[in-house]
């Protein structure tokens, strides 16, 4: 369900859906699943968190980390909203929708609202900051602070790339803090793994886990842009070839039947190599090359990290002085 820019759902990403982070997950699971599933644990002084940021380079899977917990949090309600959806041109109206949001979560408990980048909408406050701004910060920090309503049963979840732009006031309201490293090498293998899904591919565990080393400093999302360009890459053979041979393999109509007519891409020299080019392959006789991994490695070599060292540096100060590992 869409109420302008509030987004009500129930998604589908489950814990190992996300690879790696074994840290982010132990921490969400102690913050929203258990205090859900056991609320009894959370009486008395043992309150469950009400704010919750998690920080860390960009393409880490910091918003699918939010659905995972949304779905294993499986009776939670999750608000998802982008922070420019939040400011409106409208005098008045962002406060309106901040209060509208937190007004549905409370009517939805137990509900999770998800507010991705959320920097741009609580950075420090300057001198030139609009008048705008200041008050959607102000009912933010209100609606947080649940000032005269129950609050209980709402999680925040904040997500930010550059969380020292944040006002102190906002970060003492994410009274946890976690950080979202760039994947290590198993989880960037597995990643590989999980983007290939059942793409027909010639790559063996070890292949795998070299992909896994070769790329120190590459984010989820960097490693989801090279597995689709190797993807491409045998398409790209069936472009440029200008010989097929005949080979056997599963009929287009019938996957379980085997048929000896089709026609794969090959080198000229190639024993019963035929001259001709793909437009003349009829549509349901091309067998594609499949996935190898020389397909990956030349897509790595044009990939390079969007994650720069100098961002790097200031996560982890601010992770030293404000957070707790992922």
């Amino acid at each position: 369900m869409r109420r302008g820019a509030i987004i009500m759902e129930r998604p589908n990403v489950k814990w190992n859906d996300v690879a790696g982070l074994e840290g982010a997950k132990e921490a969400l699971k102690e913050a929203v699943i258990l205090p859900i599933k056991f609320p009894h644990l959370f009486t008395g002084k043992r309150t469950p968190w009400r704010g919750i940021l998690l920080f860390g380079p960009p393409g880490t899977g910091k918003s699918y980390l939010a659905k995972a917990v949304a779905t294993e949090a499986n009776n939670s309600t999750f608000f998802s909203i982008h922070s420019s959806h939040l400011v409106s041109k409208w005098l008045g109206e962002s406060e309106k929708l901040v209060k509208n949001l937190f007004q549905l979560a409370r009517e939805n408990k137990p509900s999770i609202i998800f507010i991705d980048e959320i920097d741009s909408l609580c950075s420090s406050r300057s001198e030139n900051e609009s008048e705008a701004a200041r008050r959607i910060k102000t009912e933010f920090l209100v609606q947080m602070q649940g000032v005269g309503v129950d609050n209980d049963g709402i999680l925040v979840l904040g997500a930010t790339n550059i969380p020292w732009v944040l006002d102190s006031a906002i970060r003492r309201r994410f009274e946890k803090r976690i950080y979202i490293p760039l994947p290590e090498a198993h989880a960037r293998a597995a990643m590989f793994r999980l983007h290939l899904g059942t793409t027909q591919n010639s790559l063996t565990e070890a292949d795998f886990r070299e992909l896994g080393q070769r790329t120190d400093g590459y984010s989820g999302a960097d490693i989801s842009i090279i597995v689709r360009d190797a993807l491409m890459q045998p398409v790209r053979k069936v472009q440029s070839a200008t010989h097929f041979k005949r080979v056997q393999g599963p009929s287009r109509a019938d996957p379980d039947a085997v048929v000896d007519d089709l026609l794969t891409p090959c080198s000229p020299g190639d024993p019963g190599a035929i001259e001709m080019t793909w437009v003349d392959v009829p549509g349901d006789k091309l067998l594609e090359p499949i996935v190898s991994m020389t397909d990956m490695l030349r897509s790595l070599s044009s990939t390079k990290p969007t994650v720069n060292e100098h961002d790097l540096l200031k996560l982890k100060k601010f992770s030293e002085d404000f957070g707790q590992e992922g």
